[in-house]
């Protein structure tokens, strides 16, 4: 039987940015280059490059002998952590290609080992040169003596398959769920048994993000619904004062890197006072605005449920009901709000970030972050001007690590 020694890498310049792989198969008892591969995969993550250079650099072996037994060595700890089954794959963009990178071979005759950046220049040095390649207008992926000698049908078989992974990484991404289906849990159980003698995982700094909801409005005290398509009301005066305090808290703590802000005016107001008294900018993300109530904007509960009967029942039992007259369901709101995430993530990987936002936007990545069901976001109670935090780690998983503090307002 073959051994084959399979050496991948990915790269993006951006994080997301302008991406490439590359991929390397040697024979492991002489060391021979047997074939290399390379492509310019345009913008995606750091992440979704490794793991695509990683299944090029599978089905190259595979093509060159469907049998064979294969050692993998990455100098992403991500990628070799999830596919050897001690990391649970969450992201959307990377299921679909780890359960893909799961089904060239059989599991039994692939194993991973993480190796560092130094030892896998070969590979690293044909993603660079593909995203050089892709930056000056050529993408094609370079010549592979694995290629020129698979069957035309295999060639096309696994074109056809890279496409529908493709096709499903996007939908997921569109839905910005991550929902751990039955395929997802079968496919960790595939994967090769964890090696002997690993060292904890060491997943680095996570991104952090502070939640802060905006300060009262005149619509707060009265608990009338203020969404995304009201009146946009300003702070009010105690709004105001609320703004100066957990400014004042977050200075004393000196850990918050950046400040993001939704677009309505009560947040862009709150994180204004944040941002001044630590000397940050305050950039705008029009995910993380509030849900939109439609005719119920500016109402009571009491008077919707006095003007809408039918329509706040269902609201109430239904996620994907929707307020009354053009309003977002919490089904809308949690896609919406989960595809910001994501984005700042990838955006702000090992900072501290407060985002100053909404009591939707807050319970929705507190809900999503716990795996609660939707009804949850009715049995959590959210203060204005009140801190919450959520961190999230490279393998997918999220740690609630404050909810509804407001011992700064004391």
């Amino acid at each position: 039987m073959r051994e084959f020694v399979v050496e991948a890498d990915g790269g993006s310049r951006g994080n997301p940015g302008p991406a490439g792989y590359g991929a390397v198969v040697s024979d492991a008892v002489t060391g021979e280059t047997l074939a290399e591969e390379s492509e310019f995969l345009g913008v995606v993550t750091n992440n979704v490059a490794e793991y695509r250079g990683l299944l090029a650099g599978l089905r190259a072996a595979r093509a060159l002998d469907p049998e064979a037994v294969v050692h993998v060595r990455m100098d992403s700890k991500l990628v070799v952590e999830q596919m050897s089954g001690r990391w649970k794959i969450k992201h959307p963009d990377m299921k679909p290609l780890a359960l893909e990178a799961g089904r060239v071979f059989p599991a039994d005759r692939v194993t991973y080992e993480w190796i560092p950046r130094e030892r896998n220049k070969h590979a690293d040095r044909l993603a660079n040169e593909a995203m050089d390649a892709g930056t000056s207008g050529r993408t094609r992926a370079a010549a592979s003596p694995a290629r020129e000698k698979a069957p035309a049908a295999e060639v096309e078989a696994n074109v056809k398959a890279g496409a529908e992974v493709e096709t499903r990484a996007e939908v997921k991404v569109e839905a910005g769920v991550e929902a751990r289906t039955g395929a997802d849990a079968r496919a960790a159980k595939s994967v090769a048994a964890p090696a002997p003698g690993w060292a904890p995982a060491d997943m680095g700094a996570p991104a952090t993000f502070v939640l802060l909801r905006h300060g009262e409005t005149p619509l707060t005290p009265e608990k009338r619904f203020s969404g995304s398509g009201g009146t946009d009301p300003s702070l009010s005066a105690v709004g105001r004062e609320q703004a100066e305090r957990v400014a004042a808290a977050l200075a004393r703590r000196g850990t918050i890197q950046d400040v993001v802000a939704s677009p309505l005016a009560r947040t862009r107001e709150t994180a204004g006072f944040v941002a001044d008294r630590l000397g940050l900018e305050v950039t705008v993300d029009d995910g993380l605005r509030e849900t939109g109530f439609g005719a119920w904007e500016g109402l009571t509960f009491g008077e919707v449920r006095e003007k809408y009967p039918e329509d706040l029942n269902a609201w109430l039992a239904d996620p994907e009901a929707r307020p009354t007259g053009d309003g977002e369901s919490f089904a809308e709101t949690a896609v919406r709000i989960a595809a910001a995430r994501d984005r700042l993530i990838a955006a702000y990987a090992g900072r501290t970030v407060l985002l100053v936002t909404h009591v939707t936007p807050i319970k929705t990545l507190v809900r999503l972050a716990l795996g609660a069901p939707p009804e949850s976001l009715f049995r959590m109670e959210l203060s204005a001007a009140s801190l919450s935090a959520i961190a999230y780690y490279a393998d997918g998983n999220a740690s609630v690590r404050l909810f509804n503090d407001t011992s700064h307002l004391r």
